[in-house]
């Protein structure tokens, strides 16, 4: 019998219920859960910058900053606070006005969201640096969410955060982006209408950091025991605090407290996140560590209260000022939950992409296809500008999250190019602001293989070959391995036995607020009225 990949898909497809696999996926490259009741930080080994989470009866919901990439702002779910798969986004596409929506806007429009759960109703709430705080909502986190409303129009507003009061009034916290407001270190509170889709009047600075607490930004609202809490980052992203305040009035004044810092840790800059409680009534916070080219990682830290102030991380010295943990108990929640982590490899065996992948920018629906039948993902090619000089600036880059600090990246692609014209190409590629790749090129001498990078790409700078040869095979197996300190090696396959390496060892470096990312893409130098493509058999991470 001759038993094809259609065949094994067939198959898979008769006895596994659709959806499971991404929610019982385990990462072979980095998991949380010890298995012995116990977890290690980072709880997620991947650039969910800014999270933000609530809780709604057993299940715990979690969005995270997602700059340029699109789909836009994740969904994560969890029973346990360690053990997180993702089930969609709430932004499948930018709006026209929106600032990146006729192309890459690094490091803009969606910065530091607020899940909030309501009346039945899902909230998320986000500042776009250059066009105002943005209103989304849902009854399904993992549904189709509702298109985006401009809560409150302005440059430099960000890190927005709503708080529906008990007397039915609704508030929004939020920061001020320096590059674009011209001021920063400060919080704000601004009232919104009782349905939260618009800003009532002017924002009132509630808190100044300049003095003792610069870059104070991130704010989070809560209230509990009759006081207002505002839960806010200051010292800056890789360096700084976590601030509680508290105030009897909504708009102050507040009283502040430093409640978790790095002291003799390794975990550096820990803030910007999440108060969670359990059931059980246990207390959580979930934040970022800064790790440079792998982006900001998430955290999960024990929390309790004292005297009506929050205590983050363990307080060995008991001055109310936790230190973030490296390994503690899981919480109680009170049952215990099968490991999970999100998708990392794929298979491209479903009709749809896999939920870890993202587009530098706003998609066309032509840029591709899962094809289910065949068991591939068809990359066609984009046509690049006139004045292309490197990726940075080219939308269809399909791209997923580095997952781990060390791991292997393949994939086994079939290259289909356009036979009237040369310059197409494909690869595997690592993004950021240094970026290097495999390119597969169609030349006039035939299959092209290169080992590409370059460096200050957001400067304009040009990509540079290291080292090309020529190929005969159109199917080829691409390869890119990264070992300590980032450092990445290139090597190449015919037959997915054998890896030579290529060109030289890379030190990737981050991009604009967001980690380093891998994947693929599939260009053109010309506009014609059709043009090659790229068969992607699979994608896969490995130890």
């Amino acid at each position: 019998m001759n038993i094809t990949k259609k065949t094994i898909i067939g198959f898979l497809f008769c006895i596994i219920p659709f959806g499971i696999s991404a929610q019982d996926y385990v990462s072979k490259v980095w998991v949380s859960d010890l298995g012995n009741g116990n977890y290690k930080n980072p709880v997620l080994y991947a650039d969910y910058s800014d999270p933000d989470a609530c809780r709604v009866g057993d299940d715990y919901y979690m969005t995270a900053s997602s700059f340029n990439c699109i789909p836009g702002l994740p969904i994560l779910h969890s029973k346990d606070l360690v053990n997180w798969t993702i089930i969609g986004y709430a932004i499948n596409k930018m709006p026209k006005d929106a600032s990146f929506g006729k192309g890459v806007n690094h490091g803009g429009s969606v910065w530091a969201p607020a899940i909030r759960y309501h009346k039945g109703e899902f909230y998320i709430y986000y500042g776009d640096p250059d066009l105002g705080i943005f209103m989304t909502k849902a009854k399904d986190p993992a549904g189709e969410w509702e298109p985006l409303t401009l809560v409150k129009e302005g440059k430099g507003l960000i890190d927005a955060c709503p708080l529906f009061d008990d007397d039915g009034q609704v508030y929004l916290a939020h920061a001020y982006a320096g590059s674009r407001a011209g001021i920063k270190s400060l919080l704000a509170v601004t009232r919104l209408t009782p349905d939260g889709k618009k800003a009532v009047g002017e924002s009132k600075i509630i808190y100044d950091g300049h003095d003792i607490d610069p870059t104070i930004e991130g704010p989070k609202f809560y209230k509990r025991n009759g006081y207002y809490y505002i839960f806010a980052p200051a010292g800056g992203v890789a360096t700084g605090w976590q601030l509680a305040m508290r105030s009897g009035n909504i708009f102050g004044p507040y009283e502040r407290k430093v409640v978790m810092d790095q002291g003799k840790t390794v975990i550096n800059g820990p803030h910007q996140g999440a108060w969670i409680d359990t059931k059980t009534g246990e207390d959580w916070f979930l934040h970022f560590q800064d790790v440079g080219a792998f982006g900001r990682v998430m955290h999960l830290q024990p929390m309790i209260w004292k005297n009506d102030w929050p205590v983050i991380g363990e307080d060995k010295d008991g001055d109310g000022c936790g230190n973030p943990v490296l390994t503690y108990k899981k919480p109680n929640v009170g049952q215990a939950y099968p490991v999970a982590t999100p998708p990392e490899s794929d298979e491209f065996n479903s009709n749809t992409l896999g939920l870890q992948w993202q587009w530098h920018a706003n998609p066309q629906s032509w840029w591709y296809f899962t094809n289910q039948e065949k068991g591939c993902l068809s990359l066609y090619s984009v046509p690049v500008a006139n004045d292309y000089k490197s990726l940075w600036d080219v939308p269809n880059l399909l791209l997923q999250k580095t997952p781990a600090p060390a791991f292997i990246a393949t994939v086994k692609l079939t290259f289909r190019p356009d036979a009237r014209f040369y310059g197409e190409r494909t690869g595997l590629v690592v993004m950021g602001i240094d970026y290097a790749l495999l390119s597969f090129e169609n030349t006039k001498d035939g299959f092209v293989l290169s080992q590409n990078e370059c460096i200050n790409a957001e400067k304009g700078n040009k990509e540079i070959v290291n080292e090309s040869i020529t190929m005969k095979e159109s199917t080829i197996y691409l390869r890119v391995k990264v070992i300590a300190d980032a450092t990445w090696i290139f090597s190449y396959s015919t037959d997915n036995k054998r890896y030579t390496d290529l060109g030289k060892s890379f030190k990737a470096k981050e991009g604009k607020w967001i980690g380093a990312k891998i994947g693929t893409f599939c260009t053109r130098p010309v506009l014609k009225n059709d043009g090659g493509r790229v068969d992607i058999d699979w994608f896969r991470i490995t130890e």
